[in-house]
């Protein structure tokens, strides 16, 4: 998660997600590092590009990027957008799915 000092939807984020992300099968998936945007950035990610926008959320498969949420669209669809993006890259099955 790349934040910033002062960022309304970072507090919102943090307020609603949060709590819960570490206990979800998603959270498990993709253990959140909190970075700030200015950086520094750890040494063994490779980014498409440096984030502008915050929150951002960079998923990476093997320290590479495979996917990003920029902004925080609200619960629902940072649920289901997360959720699609593990699927997708195969860090996550869901629970329906075989």
């Amino acid at each position: 998660m790349v934040e910033r000092e002062g960022c309304a939807y970072c507090a919102e984020w943090d307020r609603v997600i949060a709590p819960i992300y570490p206990k979800t099968p998603e959270g498990r998936a993709a253990p959140l590092e909190r970075v700030h945007v200015k950086g520094p950035y750890p040494a063994n990610a490779e980014i498409a590009a440096l984030p502008v926008f915050t929150p951002t959320f960079i998923l990476l498969a093997d320290g590479r990027e495979v996917g990003r949420i920029e902004g925080h669209p609200g619960e629902d669809f940072f649920w289901g957008l997360l959720g699609k993006m593990l699927v997708e890259t195969g860090q996550y099955k869901r629970e329906n799915e075989e």
